[in-house]
């Protein structure tokens, strides 16, 4: 499968992944006690503020198409990995609730963060009750492999709080790495892109091994997406995003684009030091310094050569998961997006 073609085809198989989910979802969450469940339907884009129905994106659910993906690459079957999809679905979402307060984001998918909505106690204890409703999820299934798809969610849900952890500490230093940066990516995002294609892979017919290798496209993957997303922070265009313009660089976000450029011991990467390491705010001339600066100093052609080399391991071991092409399609697509995308 060609690049082109698989730009083309994520379209359907993102689309197909909401789908699929979105009954189980919808169930999860309207399940929940009236307070915590009107938050996170306005979360999700399903209703305004005052519980009025609307029709938002609720974000690309790239995460539960993995597991779907991944399901039938191994030959399984789509409806016994629901379930897991969804779980995965509300794991990232109680994420997202929580990162939009740390990071004082006021705008997520063309819309008000839930926070500013509704202020920051109530939102941080809807991401709490999405976490809850995920492994709610997996209980609820009579499915034998529902105890190790628990674990896994868990092991990966402790990765992910351990990666942002990290992220929060680089906020107050002068000396982050790359090698670091690199480390806090793989546990944030890596984690749970690693555990939607094991997933993938326990409710189909993986193999241990299988299961592993699955596991390293998953992380492969979302390294690869971690780049984009913070390219995307800087130079990523608003009405596509849903974000303000430099939006990472107004927070001073240890980014990985912007850790390379500190790290490149040119003279650009002291000017950005020095503008970027300031207690007062910037403004919008110096947010645009700041983004030259780091494009001076080689980070934004860094995370793109990084993303696209990712991208293309991941994809080199999913050609070898199954002898019918056709089989992987939907991962290779979805492969393909991490690296190129610009929402």
């Amino acid at each position: 499968m060609t690049r082109e073609i698989a730009k083309d085809h994520h379209t359907d198989v993102l689309a197909n992944g909401r789908a699929a989910c979105a009954a189980t979802l919808h169930a999860a969450v309207d399940a929940m006690p009236p307070t915590i469940r009107h938050i996170a339907g306005y979360h999700f884009g399903w209703w305004d503020r005052d519980g009025r129905p609307e029709q938002h994106t609720g974000g690309k659910a790239l995460r539960p198409a993995f597991v779907l993906a991944a399901t039938t690459v191994t030959g399984g079957e789509i409806a016994n990995a629901l379930p897991a999809a969804a779980a995965v679905e509300l794991v990232h979402n109680f994420s997202l609730l929580h990162d939009d307060v740390m990071d004082r984001d006021t705008t997520r998918r063309h819309r008000p963060t839930a926070w500013t909505v509704f202020g920051i106690g109530p939102a941080i204890l809807a991401g709490d009750a999405l976490a809850g409703q995920a492994f709610a999820l997996l209980a609820g299934t009579a499915d034998a492999r529902a105890a190790a798809a628990a674990e896994l969610l868990n092991h990966a849900v402790l990765e992910l709080v351990e990666g942002q952890c990290a992220d929060l500490s680089f906020e107050g230093r002068r000396d982050v790495t790359v090698a670091e940066c690199l480390a806090m990516t793989d546990r944030k995002t890596g984690a749970l892109f690693g555990c939607a294609a094991e997933l993938g892979g326990l409710f189909g017919a993986a193999g241990p091994g299988e299961r592993l290798r699955l596991r390293e496209i998953g992380r492969l993957v979302g390294r690869a997406f971690q780049h984009v997303d913070d390219l995307l922070g800087i130079w990523g265009d608003a009405h596509s995003t849903g974000k303000s313009v430099y939006s990472d660089l107004r927070s001073r976000k240890k980014s990985l684009p912007v850790v390379f450029a500190l790290a490149a011991g040119t003279a650009e990467a002291t000017a950005l030091a020095t503008l970027y390491h300031r207690d007062e705010p910037l403004d919008d001339a110096e947010l645009r310094t700041a983004a030259e600066l780091v494009e001076a100093a080689g980070g934004r052609d860094w995370s793109r050569s990084q993303a696209a080399e990712l991208c293309e391991r991941a994809r080199t071991m999913i050609a070898k998961l199954s002898s019918d092409p056709a089989a992987g399609a939907d991962l290779d697509a979805l492969a393909a997006l991490a690296a190129d995308r610009t929402w």
